[in-house]
């Protein structure tokens, strides 16, 4: 299973958040291939989608503050039936400053919330990106979880 995080942004990357970021990348990798990739528009991502080959469409998780909110534990359990159901692909979409519009919460699989608080794109990608991580751990039984 490919993991893809898109991020609807027109800022650059932001340093502050690069090193935290790229930790729990490469600790995500030894589970799943995974990238970060930014989009200048809702638009942009989803023409981009569209593009994609593959024998299954990508499983569309769009981040959202209305979106269903899930612990840790029901999170790893919700990404591993997808694993086991065979989903190739899963794209979790941060989206624009101004929200998702009707249209792209429509075509989601999933909304998901990371809570009630709004937070900055780069940070929400390090939180979305740990959480996965955890995920995998829980999933595969390694001490990373337990170990808070």
């Amino acid at each position: 299973m490919r993991l893809l995080f898109a991020v609807i942004t027109t800022k650059t990357k932001s340093e502050a958040f690069a090193l935290p970021l790229q930790k729990y990348m490469e600790l995500l990798d030894s589970f799943t291939p995974a990238q970060h990739v930014l989009y200048r528009s809702e638009y942009a991502l989803f023409e981009s989608l569209q593009k994609q080959r593959s024998r299954t469409a990508p499983l569309l998780v769009l981040l959202d503050s209305r979106g269903r909110q899930f612990s840790s534990e029901q999170f790893a359990d919700w990404l591993g039936m997808q694993r086991d159901q065979g989903q190739q692909s899963i794209v979790f979409a941060i989206g624009p400053a101004d929200g998702w519009s009707e249209e792209a919460r429509k075509r989601a699989h999933l909304l998901l919330s990371l809570g009630p608080m709004t937070l900055p794109h780069e940070l929400a990608r390090v939180v979305l990106s740990e959480q996965i991580y955890r995920a995998f751990t829980i999933l595969s039984g390694h001490p990373y979880h337990t170990g808070h």
